[in-house]
């Protein structure tokens, strides 16, 4: 009997001991763009150093997401692929409208000038189009219709008024017409789009097309953000949106500018004048949505609260832009 017990046929059938750890992770999205605003591919996580409060963390795997082709294909050498992450992009374009003509001109130029964004979207990504003149307006919930997108930004955002708003399918914004006239500030309105993003799954992107906002003033020259823009900017990160800003003011400079320039750094996103090269900018937005990494990082931190990031390059070369805070 003791010999049967503890034969070798007994003993492996008994359930094997095992240990589970779980490490909480921090996600974090990242564009990685050369000196001609292309995407850089085929990074591997040793080429990112990632601080989280000062302090350096593992990057502990990575993904890359293909923008021109479908999502599933990754990048040769790229590991850590959860296999729960969402293929689909969710954009969101954002207008901000102005009767003013030196920014008419330049959105009505831009409206003309979306094809090379809407051609490189795939048959899997969603794409939902807002407004803001006196206060935000809802045109369409994601779509996967680039005829209609391209309709609504070229011919109905300056001139028409929106009507009622369908129930969507999933993915969606959940937003409609009653409950957006009721938000009368730009930073009121970004605050509410990254709520309405945050439980959707993946990173988001949210194209902003406008002039700016802020309060100018004018004795010190400045511009001071307004009391929602913190709350809107913690709204969009912790929604994983990474904004990116078109400035359609028809001048080389302009004070409100700051809020532009202010959205798209604290999201991972970037900021270009449309002034001059209009073609350029919409190019180099095209390039920045081509691709991006999704790095997978230990967390340092049992603290609860705002913590800081900062995500740079080991040695290889080339912009990076990710977001700079996460909320725990």
């Amino acid at each position: 009997l003791v010999t049967a017990l503890w034969s070798p046929a007994v003993t492996a059938q008994q359930p094997p001991f095992v240990v589970r750890v779980d490490v909480a992770r921090v996600l974090i999205d990242v564009r990685v763009l050369d000196d001609a605003w292309r995407p850089v591919r085929g990074l591997e996580p040793a080429d990112f150093k990632v601080r989280i409060d000062r302090r350096e963390v593992r990057v502990e795997s990575m993904e890359w997401i293909e923008g021109a082709v479908p999502a599933d294909t990754v990048a040769s050498g790229i590991s850590g692929k959860p296999q729960d992450y969402p293929s689909r992009r969710l954009i969101v374009v954002l207008v901000q409208i102005s009767p003013e003509s030196v920014r008419m001109v330049g959105l009505m130029q831009m409206m003309q000038l979306v094809d090379p964004l809407l051609q490189q979207l795939t048959t899997d990504d969603r794409i939902a189009v807002l407004s803001f003149d006196s206060h935000l307006k809802i045109w369409t919930d994601f779509t996967g219709d680039i005829d209609r997108v391209r309709s609504l930004l070229r011919e109905d955002v300056l001139i028409r008024s929106p009507s009622a708003i369908e129930p969507a399918g999933e993915p969606s914004l959940r937003l409609d017409q009653a409950s957006a006239k009721k938000i009368y500030e730009i930073e009121g309105a970004l605050r509410r789009v990254g709520e309405a993003l945050e439980p959707l799954p993946g990173a988001k992107t949210i194209i902003l097309l406008g002039y700016g906002f802020g309060r100018f003033n004018a004795s010190t020259g400045g511009v001071t953000l307004m009391d929602g823009y913190d709350k809107a900017s913690a709204a969009l990160q912790r929604a994983r949106a990474s904004v990116f800003t078109l400035n359609v003011t028809q001048a080389n400079y302009n004070s409100l500018q700051a809020g532009l320039q202010a959205v798209a750094a604290e999201t991972g996103g970037f900021y270009a004048s449309t002034y001059e090269f209009p073609k350029l900018a919409i190019q180099h937005m095209v390039h920045a949505m081509a691709g991006q990494y999704v790095l997978f990082v230990d967390k340092p931190t049992e603290a609860t609260g705002l913590h800081d990031i900062e995500v740079r390059l080991t040695s290889k070369k080339g912009r990076v832009f990710a977001r700079r805070t996460y909320v725990d």
